[in-house]
């Protein structure tokens, strides 16, 4: 325990929780007192911490989503585990909303192929219907552009699944890539609104 603690950079006392909570996989024991760890406890080890410390997962949708990677399940259905364990997803308005139709609208105008539960149908329902709450629609005119954006994201996701040698560890990469890319493409677009922030506006005043 304290050398796999060591080698992975998580304290003995997380691996313990980890344990308990069925995040790694059982060791081999050689007595009642001692445990052998492997490289697969140290690669799970660092994606647990990931998930949790940088795509901001409880230990519960850890679980939920490991379990989803290594099910005999299609990939997409992976994705969409993985899609509604990411903390801040939101459900479809109990009543249909002109956000939920003005999103299907640009799926449909896309050609997307969505169902009917995706959870981020719901999330950019609410974002639109917030938008024409706070009197602020023209963020929508640029709806379209966005939805193209993400559908190159989303092709770059994938490209990057089908570069992996294995079912298994695609199964992984859909994951981590769905929770990870979120944090990443926030970051990397804060940061392409500062440069264009500065190109637009430096120097101006009111």
């Amino acid at each position: 325990m304290s050398e796999l603690s060591e080698r992975s950079g998580v304290s003995a006392a997380s691996i313990k929780a980890y344990q308990r909570e069925e995040l790694l996989p059982d060791p081999e024991r050689s007595s009642p007192n001692q445990a052998r760890y492997d490289g697969n406890h140290i690669d799970r080890l660092r994606l647990v911490r990931a998930l949790i410390d940088v795509g901001g997962l409880s230990v519960a949708a850890v679980r939920n989503v490991l379990a989803a990677a290594e099910a005999d399940i299609p990939l997409d259905w992976s994705m969409g585990a993985a899609q509604r364990a990411i903390p801040g997803s939101i459900d479809l308005p109990e009543l249909p909303s002109r956000g939920v139709t003005k999103v299907d609208q640009i799926t449909k105008d896309l050609g997307w192929m969505v169902s009917h539960d995706n959870s981020g149908r719901g999330m950019a329902a609410r974002v639109v219907d917030s938008y024409l709450e706070l009197d602020h629609g023209e963020f929508l005119s640029g709806l379209p552009e966005y939805s193209r954006a993400a559908a190159i994201v989303a092709d770059t996701d994938l490209a990057t699944v089908a570069l992996q040698p294995s079912r298994a560890r695609m199964s992984e990469t859909v994951v981590v890539g769905t929770v990870l890319g979120d944090v990443l493409f926030a970051g990397l677009r804060r940061t392409a609104q500062e440069d264009a922030a500065r190109r637009l506006y430096s120097g101006y005043q009111s």
